[in-house]
Order: structure tokens, then C-alpha cells, then sequence
């Protein structure tokens, strides 16, 4: 039946389509923030994989292809971790946002050069990323969006049966599309702090035109620290809503485009 048999009958076909069926779920939890990141050990992620397939061979008749390692075999696969991973970019985009927006206010407050290891990539990110990136995450697990999309990645299975898994050009350009709209709320988030620390450099400029004897670096780094402190705790609200509207809009656009 897969081309290969080991004598073990029905427990060896079900535990084949169990393979199958982790696929996809695996292949949407590595591109997944979170679930994907570089602090996350494999084991878990296959263990999560795992657990969630026996939910979905449960509640769902999937079946894996009658030669699974014949061409056509293949290309069911490849079509798995195609969907798998355009579910899971997805929700890596709205993440994105966040991080974007701390290069902007970090290169306005001069802390671009505080980095540290970013927990989700394993790359270097600025240090008021890590921040925004735990509010994100906070909110994220908080608002329960990480079983909507759980709960997402198993309706996935009726939306794009395995054999039928090409999402076309439609599903790909409403992915750019979201792409695009985690630029604009990148750009919301930084610009009530990017206005402010705009203000006092102007001010500094000003003061040190005037006045030679101040030292532009002396005076403009920690005014423009101080003052973007300030700012970001005074945007705190602004910053809540504007993450919680996109872990919605996360989940909204992953259900778009299976749905379209």
C-alpha cells in the first residue's frame, strides 16, 4: 500500500497516515513564532506535532496516499509542508510587526546598540524588541488566539484536503497583502515615540546652535533616552490595542486564506 510493508497490517497503515497527517502540523509549528523558535527543542515540536495529528486522524477520515513514496507521494507531501508553512508564515508576519517597530524607536533613542539574542529567531534584535515582543506574546496566549489557530490548522484539513493543497497566485497575493498591513501597524506603533523623540532633537539642535559650548552627544542622548522612556510608557494603551488588533488580525488572515 506505501510501497513498503512491514508485516505489521492496520497498525502499520495508521501509523503511516499518523506520518502523514504530522506533515503538515509540523511544518506549520516550524514556521510558527513561538512554537518554531530557536529556544524550542525539535522534540518538543515533533512531540507537539504528534499530539495533535492523533486529534486529527480522530475527528477528520485523512488518509495517507496509497504510494507514499512513488512521485505522486511526494508531491501530496510537498503540498502538506506547503500548507503548513503559509499558515505558519502567516502568523510569523504579525510578529514581525513589533520588531519592526523597535529598529524605528530604538534608532531614535540611540539603543540600537543594546542588543540581545532574540528567543524566537536565535538572531540578534534590539533590546526594546524583547520588549514588545513579550507584550505581543503576552497578549497573544492571553486573548487565546494560539488555540484558534491550532484549532485553524486542524480545519485545514477540510479546506485543503491532501491532493488539493495548491493555494494559487489569490491565496499568495492575500498573504503579501497582509505582509503589507504589518508595515502600517509597524509604523503605528513607532510613531507616537518616534514623534516625540523627533521633538526633542529638534529642541537639542535648537539649544545647541545657540548655545556652541553644549555638547550635542552629552545633551541629545540622554534627552532622547529620557524623553523616549517616557514616551513609550505613555503609549503603553495605544501599544495594547494596537497588539491585540493585530494577534486578531493574525488569525482573521489565516482564516482568509483558507477560506477563500
Amino acid at each position: 500500500m506505501i510501497n513498503l510493508d512491514f508485516g505489521y497490517g492496520a497498525l502499520e497503515v495508521e501509523f503511516w497516515r499518523l506520518l502523514f497527517v504530522m506533515t503538515r502540523i509540523g511544518a506549520a509549528l516550524l514556521a510558527a513564532p513561538l512554537f518554531g523558535s530557536a529556544s524550542v527543542p525539535a522534540q518538543v515540536r515533533v512531540i507537539g506535532a504528534g499530539a495533535i495529528a492523533v486529534m486529527v486522524c480522530a475527528w477528520t477520515d485523512v488518509q495517507a496516499p496509497p504510494a507514499l513514496f512513488s512521485l505522486a507521494g511526494m508531491l501530496s507531501v510537498a503540498g502538506e509542508v506547503l500548507v503548513g508553512l503559509t499558515l505558519g508564515f502567516v502568523l510569523q508576519l504579525s510578529f514581525a510587526a513589533p520588531i519592526m517597530a523597535a529598529e524605528v524607536i530604538g534608532g531614535g533613542m540611540g539603543m540600537n546598540m543594546a542588543v540581545a539574542v532574540d528567543p524566537t529567531s536565535g538572531t540578534q534584535s534590539p533590546a526594546l524588541g524583547q520588549y514588545f515582543m513579550v507584550v505581543l506574546t503576552l497578549i497573544f496566549l492571553a486573548l487565546g488566539a494560539h488555540l484558534q489557530w491550532f484549532a485553524l490548522l486542524v480545519d485545514s484539513y477540510r479546506a485543503f484536503p491532501p491532493g488539493h493543497t495548491w493555494l494559487g497566485p489569490d491565496r499568495f497575493a492575500m498573504v503579501a497583502s497582509f505582509a503589507s498591513q504589518m508595515f502600517v501597524t509597524a509604523v503605528t506603533i513607532a510613531l507616537p515615540v518616534t514623534l516625540v523623540l523627533f521633538i526633542v532633537q529638534m529642541v537639542t539642535g535648537v539649544l545647541s546652535r545657540s548655545a556652541p559650548a553644549l555638547n550635542l552627544f552629552s545633551l541629545g542622548l540622554p534627552a532622547g533616552l529620557l524623553a523616549g522612556i517616557a514616551a513609550l510608557m505613555l503609549s503603553t494603551p495605544v501599544l495594547t490595542d494596537l497588539v491585540t488588533r493585530l494577534s486578531a488580525d493574525a488569525i482573521t488572515a489565516t482564516s482568509e486564506v483558507m477560506a477563500k
